[in-house]
């Protein structure tokens, strides 16, 4: 293991400095670009591409290769730039059901340093209308549906499939541009745009924070570079064909389906919306070998075991991730039981990490029941008394703080809110608790 700081003496063991009372994660070391003028989007293209297909629209067949996403990236930047006036610093929301254009606009954006925000599709207008009012999007991506839950006279470029019916807008919103339009323009061929530096905010998205209510949490391009670099370090997800079944407007969806999965080459099947159903029919048809689930769905699978496997053919499938809420000792043998040649891997990250937090990788480590595995590359943790505030040890339990360059600085015009949950050091505060282990650090879920 490599640390920050040459003169650490840390147990290799547990990964536990007793000099500063801090755990090191055990995984490799991230491999973070040394250049401060780097924006995430360009990370990701400089990754070698393994794959050739990106992504997949279940419902419809419609596939994007990495050279087909990469053209029109380039496509849809020079249109926003030239034609639309985005700059660095602008704000561009996303409202949109799941889609295999959210990547593109989403890399898009940030290519041009600036900043990507998300709304949930089911949110009321009031809700939305209050979202905008705190983040002050330049422009909207919506759909001929959504569009009339946005206020007038706000700035939209439509996002509906060329096939797709668009329906007569009722609120008065401004149409600046048709995004299957902007994916076929050439390039003007003037490329000189705003410099980007990796400390500039990339994406803004809404979250409750450890308590309270939802804020914009602010991810840097240093952010969601550490985040990718741990994702391509991840070799198992190489070479994967995953079923995106979460909302991209999520953080997960987003950084999983919309970065991590390009970087690393692996192929995306997006469902427009969730269904047990579609979810299997897309495992069947596209030979998918990996699942992101919460724990009510897996214990769906469990429920109607017999039932899908008869239906349809699963022999595909053989990874499930697994987070948002514990898994019992029982449901894991439930499911093992049930699909024996599926492994089931959970996780513990949020929207403030960047999906940096703890995760099981390998068979042996996903046995340890109740467990979310081991600290995740680059991250450092403490286990802290929340009554003293004293920084515990070894096997002794207390609130869960994290650090690292995936760590987020704090949340959008909300001092407040990041003075309680970050530190003046960058530590991670998580009303949660925890435990850490003698033999390496796993987290612990517990009521």
């Amino acid at each position: 293991m490599a640390y920050p700081e040459r003169d650490l003496i840390v147990d290799p063991r547990s990964g536990f400095c007793k000099s500063n009372s801090t755990f090191y994660s055990k995984r490799n070391p991230l491999c973070l670009p040394p250049n401060p003028s780097l924006d995430v989007t360009t990370f990701i293209s400089s990754q070698p591409q393994r794959g050739t297909t990106a992504f997949i629209d279940a419902s419809t067949g419609h596939r994007l290769t990495f050279s087909d996403l990469w053209r029109v990236v380039d496509r849809v930047a020079d249109c926003l730039y030239h034609e639309v006036g985005i700059r660095r610093g602008d704000v561009v929301l996303i409202l949109s059901p799941n889609s295999i254009y959210i990547p593109v606009v989403c890399l898009s954006v940030m290519s041009l340093g600036a900043v990507v925000t998300t709304a949930n599709t089911l949110n009321t207008s009031g809700e939305i209308s209050k979202q905008i009012a705190q983040s002050n999007p330049t422009l909207v991506f919506t759909t001929s549906q959504l569009a009339p839950k946005l206020a007038a006279a706000i700035s939209v470029v439509l996002t509906d499939e060329e096939d797709e019916k668009r329906v007569e807008l009722t609120s008065g919103v401004r149409v600046v541009g048709i995004l299957s339009e902007m994916m076929k323009k050439e390039t003007s061929g003037q490329r000189v745009r705003d410099r980007v530096n990796q400390d500039d905010t990339a994406m803004m998205l809404y979250s409750s924070g450890t308590t309270g209510t939802s804020k914009g949490v602010i991810s840097s391009h240093r952010n969601l570079t550490a985040y990718v670099a741990k994702y391509i370090d991840d070799k198992w997800k190489r070479d994967e064909i995953f079923v995106c079944t979460v909302p991209m407007f999520h953080s997960f969806g987003l950084l999983a389906f919309a970065m991590g999965s390009v970087a690393s080459g692996s192929t995306v099947v997006i469902l427009r919306r969730f269904g047990l159903d579609d979810m299997m029919q897309a495992v069947e048809k596209y030979k998918a070998t990996i699942l992101s689930l919460a724990p009510p769905v897996l214990v769906a699978m469990i429920n109607g075991a017999d039932q899908l496997k008869a239906k349809y053919d699963l022999t595909s499938l053989r990874k499930v991730r697994c987070g948002g809420a514990p898994l019992s000792k029982e449901v894991m043998d439930s499911f093992l039981e049930k699909y024996p040649t599926v492994n089931i891997f959970q996780g513990y990250a949020l929207t403030e990490s960047h999906g940096s937090g703890a995760s099981t990788e390998s068979v042996e480590e996903s046995l340890k029941y109740g467990a979310v595995g081991l600290l995740s590359s680059g991250i450092e943790a403490r286990i802290v008394d929340p009554d003293t505030g004293r920084v515990m040890g070894v096997n002794q339990p207390g609130e869960l703080w994290l650090k690292g360059p995936s760590i987020s600085k704090g949340y959008f015009g909300n001092e407040e809110a990041t003075n309680e949950t970050i530190n003046l050091e960058g530590w991670l505060k998580l009303e949660i608790s925890a435990i850490s282990m003698k033999m390496g650090f796993y987290l612990l879920w517990i009521d």
